[in-house]
């Protein structure tokens, strides 16, 4: 018996010693990954979303470390979300440094329709703001929080704007006087706009 068990083992010990040696060679013949792979490999998945490749974000990869950093701006947060899930679905474990802005893209005078104006008047009122008659009014009330929202130095969420024959006021509370300062700048030198009034508070809503 104990004759039969040695010679098993002496047949199956050279096996082994080959099935690892084939699959150390098959690992030796994988091509390695490189910087220039991944970051294709990442643009692709994150370009298959169409509003994600009009956004052209920019790409680079590290394949050793398994990183990436994505930059570039998109419209919103869910295309944000969007983005780095997509990137992080390129390869396993992917770790992804995220610069990405959101900035709501802006409309024209030209491209804002009545019906826009008649949408923002119904947004405005839900957060207790006031808009004019005129599409000009909604048009600069969209863009006036739109700058608020990408900008920050303001809590937008803090600050109500009325507009009303293309003058802007803001009301609310904000925490500092920087704050308070940065959304007068930005109210006043938003497009349209003719005068700020600027009736923030300081102090914790």
């Amino acid at each position: 018996m104990k004759h039969l068990v040695l010679v098993v083992l002496l047949v199956c010990l050279p096996l082994a010693a080959c099935t690892r040696g084939n699959e150390s060679t098959q690992a030796a013949r994988e091509p390695r990954m490189t910087d220039s792979d991944l970051k294709n490999k990442i643009e692709g998945r994150i370009n298959s979303d169409p509003q994600l490749r009009e956004a052209d974000l920019s790409v680079s990869a590290d394949a050793d470390k398994n990183t990436a950093t994505i930059s570039g701006t998109v419209a919103t947060e869910a295309m944000r979300s969007s983005a780095i899930e997509m990137a992080k679905s390129a390869n396993p474990g992917m770790v992804i440094e995220d610069k990405i802005d959101v900035k709501p893209k802006e409309l024209t005078r030209d491209q804002y329709t009545p019906e826009m104006a008649r949408t923002e008047v119904e947004n405005a009122r839900a957060h207790h703001e006031t808009i004019g008659r005129s599409v000009d009014d909604a048009w600069i009330h969209a863009k006036v929080v739109t700058q608020l929202i990408g900008d920050k130095d303001t809590p937008e969420r803090k600050i109500n704007v009325d507009v009303n024959n293309a003058v802007v006021t803001l009301r609310g509370t904000v925490d500092s006087v920087v704050q308070k300062q940065e959304a007068e700048r930005v109210a006043r030198e938003t497009d349209g706009v003719k005068r700020v009034i600027n009736q923030l508070k300081i102090g914790k809503a």
